[in-house]
């Protein structure tokens, strides 16, 4: 008889961009203890972008450019060895432009590291930048490691729970809590003015709704706790006018926040992230991993495939 549990999934391997910058350097010792956690290899990536440049640069700047990028990795690798020495470790001296060699080096399994602010390869992130690219465009779930580097830990992960379709992505963070040995809080943010309508709304009504969003998350709650019987998950539903400032005021209380992205599309066709993912990864206190759509799909095609084998 299958079971009707839905299958626990798997961390994959770590995968974080170098560029020299000072929220690279975090992101990189960040992504090397995530690995390690996770028992998986580390990939370092310095996207040099000289299939591009090699259109407007001569064949010394581009062996310049290779060179730099050389010893930033290896800058780079020696200090993950210093912390980390057992932990499987490649460098990568890619080609291409970032968000393309990061693209590249994750393929369709590996969890993608970047820093809050770079330099060169990955400039500042900030809307428009590579990195906000990174996290709009990946097919896999992208880390901003945010924060800071001595901050204490809390021992908790938070979910930003939507809603009942975010189990599959609810999932991974709670693979990620149980790495850590953490508890997983789910938080629903509930934004009363969002069930206001142009007609009064009875209050009875509202609070049919706060009940039915409870018992929603509730049920979520259980159906992680049967994946991770060991694991303590603890849902919550906040009220509130403003979702990012809730989500960012949690972040303050946890070692990382896990959030489902919803994009939208550009006038241009490109995915573009959601005001709330937005502001979260712009001002949250502790490292935020997004899980894009793509990859929860693709986990429940698998899923549905060892079922019928």
């Amino acid at each position: 008889m299958q079971s009707d549990i839905p299958t626990r999934p798997e961390l994959g391997g770590v995968v974080v961009g170098v560029d020299g910058s000072h929220g690279a350097r975090a992101a990189v010792l960040w992504a090397a203890a995530e690995a390690d956690r996770r028992g998986r290899p580390l990939t370092l990536v310095h996207a040099a972008d000289t299939d591009r440049r090699a259109l407007f640069s001569t064949a010394e700047t581009l062996q310049s450019v290779r060179e730099a990028g050389h010893d930033l990795l290896v800058e780079a690798a020696s200090a993950v060895r210093e912390r980390f020495p057992d932990l499987a470790l490649t460098t990568e001296l890619s080609r291409m432009e970032p968000l393309a060699g990061l693209r590249a080096a994750a393929a369709h399994r590996a969890t993608v590291v970047v820093g809050s602010r770079g330099l060169g390869g990955f400039s500042a992130l900030l809307l428009g930048s590579v990195g906000l690219g990174v996290v709009a465009r990946a097919e896999v779930p992208v880390v901003v490691v945010r924060g800071e580097a001595d901050r204490p830990g809390t021992g908790t992960v938070t979910a930003a729970v939507h809603g009942a379709a975010d189990l599959d992505w609810l999932l991974l963070a709670a693979a990620e809590a149980e790495a850590r040995k953490a508890s997983l809080r789910m938080l629903a943010v509930w934004n009363v003015l969002g069930h206001v309508g142009d007609v009064a709304t009875m209050l009875d009504d509202l609070d049919d709704v706060a009940r039915e969003r409870v018992q929603e998350l509730k049920d979520l709650a259980d159906q992680v706790q049967r994946v991770y019987p060991e694991l303590t998950v603890s849902p919550h539903v906040d009220t509130g006018t403003s979702v990012p400032g809730a989500l960012v005021e949690a972040s303050a209380h946890a070692d990382l926040l896990v959030m489902g992205s919803h994009r939208r599309k550009l006038p241009v066709g490109r995915p573009s992230l959601g005001r709330v993912a937005h502001s979260v990864l712009h001002h949250a206190h502790c490292p935020v991993e997004v899980v894009p759509p793509a990859f929860a799909e693709e986990r429940q095609r698998h899923a549905r495939r060892a079922h019928t084998d």
